[in-house]
């Protein structure tokens, strides 16, 4: 499948920052499930410092804000072809050792309640596991956008019962670690039947089952991922793969507007009429 995705960002101050660092991890990479036809990061009101791929093998472009900037726009759009491959990603690859993938982090701490989730499931192979993790937590976690932000644990959500994408993977995440089974937090997009304009980007997990590989699971739709997936960042969990993150200097007030529009090329249309 062809897919077009046009992803902005613009922040608006009400004064000029004294200084911002940022992090984008807004541009997909070739890979087992996707081929990048075409893409286009552009960035106004910020100064691109430098480009580079992290551990995780994240591409990364460094930008920078001082002066007497008041608004930053930035837009990632292109096109990439997309595989169906039942959610298997395949072999580990980069740096980061597999054991990397067992390590906790704030977001992903496994407590009480998120062990009872990993010791309720069936004791049989590690996939029919993962699979049954995946639906237990779709229905323990009821998605509600605005009751949960980028700080909020897997424990604290699963507590609360209700979170969105983000939520649903570090509960994943961390439950499948308390199994002793590496796990990792994967950012990208997702097209939504009848909803081609989005809010925020997508998350979802992926399982490290030998055999197989990377699996991804979407606990927050209870499905694996497909061909309407694209990937853009992975790591430990949010903080490794947010799409944008960095810091500022000064006492300018932020105010931030997203807007994601996924859907199918105009020549994966015609071919579909």
């Amino acid at each position: 499948m062809r897919l077009n995705i046009t992803h902005t960002t613009e922040y608006a101050y009400d004064r000029p920052v004294v200084y911002a660092l940022q992090r984008l991890r807004l541009t997909p990479t070739n890979g087992p499930t996707q081929t990048v036809l075409d893409w286009e990061l552009t960035v106004d009101g910020a100064k691109v410092e430098t480009g580079y791929t992290d551990q995780y093998g994240n591409r990364v472009e460094l930008v920078s804000v001082e002066g007497p900037e008041h608004t930053i726009k930035i837009v990632a759009r292109g096109e990439v072809e997309t595989l169906d491959a039942a959610g298997v990603f395949g072999p580990h690859q980069g740096f980061c050792p597999l054991w990397l993938f067992l390590r906790d982090t704030p977001r992903t701490h496994a407590g009480r309640l998120v062990r009872g989730i990993a010791r309720s499931l069936p004791a049989d192979n590690d996939l029919t596991r993962m699979h049954a993790m995946m639906n237990v937590i779709h229905q323990e976690v009821a998605y509600m956008p605005g009751t949960t932000d980028i700080a909020t644990t897997a424990e604290e959500a699963l507590e609360a019962k209700c979170g969105v994408c983000q939520d649903h993977a570090h509960i994943f995440i961390s439950a499948a670690r308390s199994l002793g089974i590496p796990a990792r937090y994967v950012s990208g997009y997702l097209l939504m039947e009848d909803v081609a304009e989005q809010v925020a980007t997508h998350a979802w997990a992926e399982a490290y089952l030998p055999g197989l590989g990377w699996v991804g699971f979407d606990a927050a739709n209870n499905i694996c991922p497909d061909e309407r997936y694209i990937r853009i960042a992975s790591g430990l969990c949010y903080r490794d793969a947010a799409p944008i993150s960095g810091m500022r200097i000064g006492p300018a007030a932020e105010n931030l507007h997203v807007a994601v529009r996924v859907q199918p090329s105009a020549s994966q249309q015609q071919s579909q009429s």
